[in-house]
């Protein structure tokens, strides 16, 4: 039997809170400004976009303390559960004056008008703590979820390569068995159960908790990472009572091989999945980095970019042209199907009520294979897709021996593009049979025009991008000679 509960309980810089009445609705951000007045944290966007709301969040992964960048603005209070926030206020604590950080910022004149620079100090502390001597690329990738109005950009790289001090003496690591300790102590393996006048929260226990939960729950919203839903809160006043959290539940973080597949669960974060990219796809890292900001890879999950079934997510054409598959499970019953087959239309999934995403199973390409993700988008960083294409094949003696292509951005949902594949398979990979099959796409896809790109574009871009994946293979193939 399930112990349960009625209040969340977290610690808050360096104090213990639990709370009782917390909406369904109620971000960390307002909470933190609204109720306990740290107005050092800034509202800009409510979308997650900006990082002027940036805080650190520390969880215990196993043993280990991690500390991450996330979005209060679009994270749920609830899901601090038995983990540890950190605000801006709480640099200076520990200090005689401003934290090195701050200090660097000041120096280098990293803040103007000053609305978003508490977001990119936290960005930045959290970056020096990891890596205290970052190059210019980790810099830009930690800052890419933070936006400056004040165009400050130059002087805020100078200041994140002049801060000064050890991280190892900082008090937030100099206090992690403190602070793991009680997080370990609050964490008694129990379901929150909160209720309130906007409706009903539930934190399970664990997965098979989780999985009871939702059986008795079918309509419920599940929450893993927020980055979409906490849009739907932020954005369009959207009840989702009641709502299931499961960010927490370390059953469904697994990343592992077996038999020549990596089988990832639903609930592991973009960043914890950058390790298992570096070991099986290292060529990747320029494609996984213009997912989000940091603070978004740090809460969105792969498995709910996938059951959120938006057909211009960037994680499913990588994985449908793998040829990868998912677990489905309700209860104690689980389904095995393709990836490609769980996307039926737009908005609707082959999911069934009270049934979740478990995990993906990812056939690892061979050595020799061809493969390529490219994502094009107005913005560089942090934007959303305009097409995403993936392409997988195999090529024996200067022929397609098989190919999968699929696209976003293309079609209502996630989608290959067979006849493209047709006019590959079994051709010379040549110029001559690229244009030939460019002219599949017209068959494969009718894309839409709206904000992001025209129908026309589109289809000249997924017709470029089989020629970029060509030209690429070439000089590869020159390269190596």
């Amino acid at each position: 039997m399930v112990k349960t509960r009625s209040f969340v309980r977290f610690l808050l810089n360096g104090v213990q809170v639990e709370l009782s009445d917390v909406s369904p609705h109620a971000t960390l951000l307002d909470y933190l400004r609204l109720d306990q007045r740290l107005t050092g944290t800034k509202e800009g966007c409510a979308e997650g976009d900006c990082g002027a709301c940036t805080v650190l969040v520390g969880r215990m992964v196993g043993a280990e303390l991690v500390y991450e960048t996330v979005n209060a603005c679009i994270r749920f209070l609830a899901s601090v559960d038995c983990q540890h926030v950190v605000t801006i206020e709480h640099l200076t604590n520990n200090y005689k004056g401003l934290h090195p950080v701050q200090n660097a910022m000041i120096q280098e004149h990293g803040s103007q008008c000053g609305f978003c620079t508490p977001g990119i100090v936290m960005s930045l502390y959290a970056l020096w703590m990891e890596t205290p001597k970052p190059s210019v690329d980790q810099i830009e990738r930690a800052l890419q979820g933070n936006l400056c109005r004040c165009t400050g950009y130059a002087p805020i790289l100078r200041a994140a390569q002049s801060i000064s001090g050890n991280p190892e003496n900082d008090p937030l690591l100099e206090q992690r068995a403190e602070v793991s300790k009680a997080l370990l102590k609050m964490n008694a393996q129990e379901r929150v159960e909160l209720d309130s006048e906007e409706g009903q929260v539930i934190v399970p226990a664990d997965l098979d908790d989780f999985a009871s939960v939702l059986a008795e729950n079918p309509d419920a919203t599940i929450v893993a990472g927020a980055t979409d839903v906490g849009l739907w809160v932020t954005k369009f006043m959207q009840p989702i009572s009641p709502v299931v959290h499961i960010s927490h539940l370390q059953e469904l973080k697994s990343c592992r091989v077996e038999g020549g597949e990596l089988v990832v669960g639903a609930g592991v974060t973009y960043s914890e999945f950058e390790s298992a990219l570096r070991d099986h796809f290292s060529h990747l890292d320029g494609f996984w980095s213009r997912i989000g900001g940091w603070q978004v890879r740090n809460m969105g999950t792969i498995g709910g970019n996938i059951a959120n079934g938006s057909p211009i997510g960037d994680t499913p054409p990588m994985l449908i042209a793998l040829n990868a598959s998912i677990m489905l499970r309700k209860g104690q019953n689980k389904r095995h199907i393709l990836l490609e087959d769980f996307f039926i239309e737009y908005g609707k999934q082959d999911l069934k009520p009270g049934e979740f995403l478990e995990s993906i199973q990812i056939p690892l390409p061979g050595k020799d294979d061809l493969f390529e993700v490219h994502k094009i988008s107005k913005r560089k960083d942090e934007d959303i897709s305009s097409v995403c294409g993936a392409f997988w094949m195999q090529i024996n003696a200067g022929h397609v021996k098989q190919a999968r292509i699929a696209f976003g951005g293309m079609a209502a949902t996630p989608k290959r593009a067979i006849e493209v594949e047709q006019r590959l398979i079994g051709q010379p990979w040549t110029e001559e049979t690229v244009l030939l099959a460019q002219g599949g796409f017209t068959e494969d896809f009718t894309p839409i025009s709206d904000a992001r790109a025209s129908s026309e574009y589109r289809e000249l871009l997924a017709k470029n991008l089989l020629m970029r994946v060509f030209l690429n293979s070439n000089a590869s193939v020159e390269g190596a000679q």
